[in-house]
């Protein structure tokens, strides 16, 4: 498993950024691992501030405000495509905007950590196929994400 972790937005993050790098590694890897994903899997994850995150929410979906978290999958299935066989597959990139993770946090009523790792949860599932556009999809995601959570002691307060 390879997640490479940028961080864009500085000024938004913790002064010491290993345990929080620490824990957003076991959360993908722990989400992967019970969401039945590929045994070996690269994974961006990029954390920004709002500004960022509202162009990009912007230009690659048309929403002209913030968003807390954006998904972009690499592995879209396309039929009548040949299989490629990689050692690492790349899923895709996870973008999760850091202020919108306090605010959140903050509304909610639970730690920051709490909520960037369910951000990339959520942001994982998207890469592996679920979503949350019709209900019984969105009840699956949710009670996938609930599991992942509840694995890593995070859950709901």
């Amino acid at each position: 498993m390879i997640i490479d972790i940028s961080w864009e937005e500085e000024s938004v993050l913790p002064a010491d950024r290993d345990p929080l790098a620490n824990l957003l590694n076991q959360a993908i890897n722990e989400a992967l691992q019970l969401s039945n994903g590929p045994e070996e899997a690269e994974v961006s994850l990029l954390l920004v501030d709002n500004q960022r995150i509202h162009a990009l929410n912007l230009e690659y979906r048309g929403v002209d405000r913030p968003t807390d978290v954006l998904s972009f999958a690499l592995q879209e299935e396309v039929e009548d495509e040949p299989e490629i066989e990689e050692e690492d597959q790349m899923l895709g990139d996870i973008v999760i905007s850091v202020e919108r993770a306090r605010a959140q946090a903050q509304e909610y009523g639970h730690s920051f950590e709490r909520e960037i790792v369910y951000l990339a949860v959520h942001g994982l599932l998207h890469l592996l196929g679920y979503d949350h556009e019709e209900e019984n999809d969105k009840q699956e995601m949710r009670s996938k994400e609930e599991e992942i959570m509840a694995e890593l002691k995070l859950e709901r307060v």
